[in-house]
């Protein structure tokens, strides 16, 4: 007895010891599947992109497997964080425990001389952003951004009945973007950058396939034509700098040169070429584009469908209109005060989503929520799993813009512009320029579809099929 006694006090604890180092090291195993050798889960992932339903590709392996879980993702070993909670431990531990990472499409596309990684480059034109996309910087182009509307408007909208939405405001939207960031107004220049652009962003979120005919392969012939074409824009930039005609102040584009010139002489690493930086700023023009696009696309789109909406927005905006005096631009104070317009823009960012989200590496081995995270993982978050999630949002499917009413949306579950030390360093201009359209457009217009069953693709981001055509009902004429 005495025996037995002595070999259980023994055989017991390692007994349990063994169960509880099981039951942990089970625990600290990511659950989910890879999927296919080679492809993973990639199929799945870009069918759902594609129909638009990006959230069921997260919400069914949430089923199954819980707030974490693991897949495969374009050859990548990759891990979801879902819910806020998992939004809000990747964006405050930002250049910690992970830092941003992105597809080799986006490598090829944005490309680096000497190897230098898009990845590790990134960081150092974010640190060049700040005096141009801030507020405080936002507030000196809104009469440009106004006037420049005003300008598309008469060109092209004006005298007519019928418009298609989608290429006018892509035109708009780049032309302001190349004029703000890099200072160029010339028309032909324009042209060069504007034709190969969005077949350069579509390749961004392509199946990295480098074969002629593919997406991929587009995009990166493209992007090239373009980096040409910026380059010599650059070349000239430097001379009318050295000579006095340009200020390194005026645009993004002088601010970089002089930047980068002072750091590349005082750093022991290898410069930033001329090359480099016209694939930085091909990087911040897609950026821009995208967002801003799909966003006042589907605002548009939206406002058809939601005529109380549609009022409410009207309303506010001719409130403003009315304190202006002929012909004055709008200014920051404006914007401030179109509270409602920015609650339905949000509510359109929520329910249509201009990005696929954003990719982050593990910079070191950590634990989330007691499951173990390997270095060099990949991590991905998708705004659609919390913005169209019925936990966090209600009748998700309802278009509703009192959801950003008071305090709004709670924390990290409405995160069209990121997060933390990623946040979007161009949410504000974004902002500026929404409103600015959204004045100019409904104070002189409302409009109807002219295919009212118009469906949406998503190709890479979405868009309507047949690029919005309409009927434009004028309002009385606003100087």
């Amino acid at each position: 007895m005495l025996f037995f006694y002595s070999i259980s006090s023994i055989v017991l604890p390692i007994i349990t010891i063994f169960f509880l180092h099981h039951f942990l090291s089970q625990k600290s195993t990511i659950p989910g599947n890879y999927g296919w050798p080679l492809i993973g889960e990639s199929i799945d992932y870009f069918k759902k992109l594609r129909s638009g339903t990006n959230e069921k590709f997260v919400m069914q392996r949430r089923k199954l497997f819980g707030d974490v879980f693991k897949t495969s993702i374009l050859g990548e070993k990759m891990a979801f964080l879902c819910g806020p909670e998992g939004n809000k431990f990747l964006f405050s531990n930002e250049n910690k425990l992970v830092e941003v990472w992105w597809p080799s499409s986006v490598e090829s596309i944005i490309k680096k001389s000497n190897n230098k990684s898009v990845t590790a480059e990134s960081a150092k034109v974010r640190q060049l952003l700040p005096p141009f996309l801030r507020a405080h910087a936002v507030k000196n182009y809104i009469s440009d951004m106004d006037s420049e509307l005003r300008q598309h408007l008469a060109d092209y909208w004006t005298g007519r009945d019928e418009v298609e939405v989608c290429p006018f405001v892509a035109k708009y939207t780049f032309a302001l973007a190349v004029k703000l960031l890099l200072g160029v107004h010339d028309a032909t220049e324009l042209e060069k950058l504007a034709t190969p652009f969005v077949e350069a962003a579509g390749g961004i979120i392509a199946v990295p396939i480098n074969i002629p005919g593919t997406r991929f392969n587009r995009g990166v012939k493209a992007s090239n034509r373009i980096r040409e074409v910026i380059m010599g824009i650059i070349a000239q930039r430097r001379k009318d700098l050295a000579d006095g005609t340009a200020t390194p102040m005026q645009d993004l584009l002088s601010h970089m040169i002089v930047e980068v010139d002072k750091r590349n002489q005082d750093s022991g690493n290898a410069p930033t070429t001329d090359g480099d930086m016209s694939s930085d700023l091909l990087g911040l023009l897609i950026g821009g584009y995208d967002t801003i696009n799909t966003t006042v696309v589907f605002i548009m789109m939206t406002l058809v469908d939601h005529p109380d909406v549609y009022q409410g927005v009207l309303k506010e905006q001719m409130d403003i209109a009315r304190e202006k005096s002929p012909g004055q631009l709008l200014d920051w104070d404006d914007l401030r005060k179109m509270k409602y317009s920015w609650n339905v823009a949000c509510e359109v960012l929520r329910m249509c989503p201009p990005t696929v989200g954003a990719f982050r590496v593990a910079k070191t081995d950590f634990t989330y929520a007691g499951f173990k995270i390997p270095k060099g993982w990949k991590l991905h978050y998708l705004p659609h799993y919390t913005q169209k999630n019925h936990e966090f949002f209600p009748n998700p499917e309802k278009f509703d813009p009192s959801r950003f009413e008071g305090a709004g949306p709670a924390p990290y579950t409405f995160v069209p512009f990121g997060g933390g030390a990623r946040m979007c360093p161009g949410n504000e201009y974004a902002r500026a320029e929404i409103l600015v359209f959204m004045y100019n457009i409904i104070t002189r217009y409302n409009w109807v579809r002219l295919i009212p069953d118009e469906k949406v693709v998503i190709d890479p981001l979405p868009r309507p099929v047949h690029g919005l055509p309409i009927k434009l009902i004028p309002h009385e004429t606003i100087s």
